[in-house]
């Protein structure tokens, strides 16, 4: 190698080992300063820990709260069909089994989804128009080999809701973050289709509400009508299957079968008209005597008509998701019925109620900050009255202006770091320690090291305040007169 190349190359590394060795130094003496007001710099530091702190957990709340509404709002269906009103209310109420049914559609908007052999079937076992057995459903092409679920709401089991539906719902629906997982039982099945060893009468209930209500697999409930306060039913259900968590809605919910449902008093759309068969056979709701839910017999009730039927909603999937649109548009179309796409509508929640709601209470906890990085400037430029006589000492030994005032910028970044990693700790260790309940309220796994994407910009954020704080302290420090210092 050329002797004087290698000279360069040598000469460089001692300047970047003597720059180094001096940032090292300058660092130290910041650190003594640090320790040196203990008291001011812990406060000093604490106040923007826990400013840090309320930054990072309104970000990863917001962020739980979109995973959580995002990833339910999918669970194996694309559209959700229900009376003519408000989508959202409509997807909160099927999907989330929040807020109110806005209202019940007709059995026979249900039957529109049907092929003519399916909606044959029905006429025949349940009674109704002979026309309905005469065509398909205006809807039937659009679904193909998807699937479409009847939910009927209305009943509470205490606080949690009771959902009459059928066995498809247990046996289409998926969950997970790759709609790959089936529903599994820590205990018990699925209610089946009635059968001389199935009765109407039986409930699948989810994880939630097995273990808030103490209930399991054996046990019987009887749901209440309305409102968790309201009238309670004659009919119960029993429990043949307890869910696995699966973290959505579902957990909290007690399903029973449709016919149950319909079975149970005021569940029935009144009618002007019964036919001669129907009055002979047992009241609607009511058991015939001596007969147990488990070993009672299809004639032993009177199932309701296709005209007294009505259910809440509709689950849909479409044979081919490129026919969710057409189809959503010709629903739309009609004076009855409205189908609404559960992701679309919680984008536009998670749009216009909560990212504003986020946005304002980030204002509030980075005002909060600014605040903690005054308390920086408020704090060093306080201290350097009795610095400067310091100061001036390290002027006549040969210090640098640049070089106190690198000192006092590195005091300021000290403390906002410090502060910044003490922040993000508190608020993770937060997280953690509510991460059970977190999981169990919305099924969002979360841990100390779960992070949104927005963070990664807290520090920088943090720096740059503590860089701006220390701009006066420094201006101060560089502009002290060695003379008169050092004569005081």
């Amino acid at each position: 190698m050329d002797s004087r190349k290698y000279g360069v190359i040598l000469c460089q590394s001692n300047i970047e080992q003597k720059v180094s060795k001096r940032t090292m130094n300058l660092i130290q003496i910041a650190w003594r300063n640090f320790c040196h007001r203990s008291l001011s710099s812990i406060l000093t530091t604490l106040s923007l820990a826990l400013g840090v702190g309320l930054v990072v957990l309104v970000l990863s709340i917001y962020g739980v709260i979109n995973e959580a509404f995002t990833r339910n709002a999918s669970v194996g269906y694309n559209l959700v069909v229900g009376p003519k009103g408000s989508p959202l209310q409509l997807t909160l109420n099927s999907v989330f089994y929040l807020s109110q049914p806005i209202e019940n559609l007709p059995y026979t908007e249900y039957m529109e989804f049907l092929s003519e052999a399916e909606r044959s079937e029905m006429v025949d076992r349940f009674g109704g128009d002979e026309e309905l057995k005469q065509r398909g459903g205006r809807y039937a092409p659009f679904i193909g080999d998807g699937f479409v679920i009847p939910l009927a709401l209305g009943d509470y089991f205490g606080e949690f809701r009771v959902v009459g539906t059928t066995p498809l719902f247990f046996e289409k629906l998926r969950h997970g973050p790759t709609l790959e997982q089936t529903f599994t039982f820590s205990s018990g099945r699925a209610f089946q289709d009635f059968s001389e060893e199935h009765s109407y009468f039986e409930a699948v209930v989810g994880s939630r509400v097995a273990k808030e209500m103490n209930v399991g697999v054996g046990d019987q409930f009887f749901p209440t009508h309305g409102d968790p306060t309201g009238h309670g039913h004659d009919l119960g259900f029993t429990i043949v299957g307890v869910m696995d968590p699966t973290g959505t809605p579902n957990d909290r919910a007690a399903f029973v079968n449709l016919e149950g449902f319909y079975l149970m008093d005021g569940h029935a759309k009144p009618i002007e008209e019964t036919t001669a068969d129907d009055s002979e056979k047992t009241p609607q709701g009511k058991l015939s005597p001596d007969l147990e839910p488990k070993v009672a017999k299809r004639d032993d009730y009177r199932l309701l008509s296709i005209p007294e039927r009505e259910v809440t909603s509709l689950l849909v999937r479409t044979g081919n998701i490129m026919f969710a649109p057409s189809m959503q548009n010709a629903i739309n179309e009609g004076i009855r019925s409205q189908a609404a796409a559960p992701v679309g509508e919680i984008n536009k929640l998670m749009g216009l109620i909560v990212g504003p709601l986020k946005n304002a209470m980030l204002m509030i906890t980075l005002i909060t900050c600014v605040v903690a990085a005054v308390g920086i400037l408020v704090s060093i430029y306080n201290s350097m009255n009795d610095r400067k006589r310091d100061i001036a000492v390290m002027r006549a030994l040969g210090a640098r202006r640049s070089t106190v005032t690198t000192i006092i910028i590195y005091e300021s970044l000290l403390v906002a770091t410090i502060g910044a990693i003490v922040g993000w700790i508190l608020a993770h260790a937060g997280i953690t320690a509510y991460s059970g309940t977190i999981e169990d309220q919305t099924g969002v796994q979360v841990g100390f090291f779960t992070t949104s994407g927005n963070e990664v910009w807290i520090l920088p954020l943090v720096i740059l305040l503590a860089l701006i704080a220390a701009l006066l302290p420094a201006w101060s420090a560089y502009r002290t007169d060695v003379g008169s210092n050092l004569s005081a």
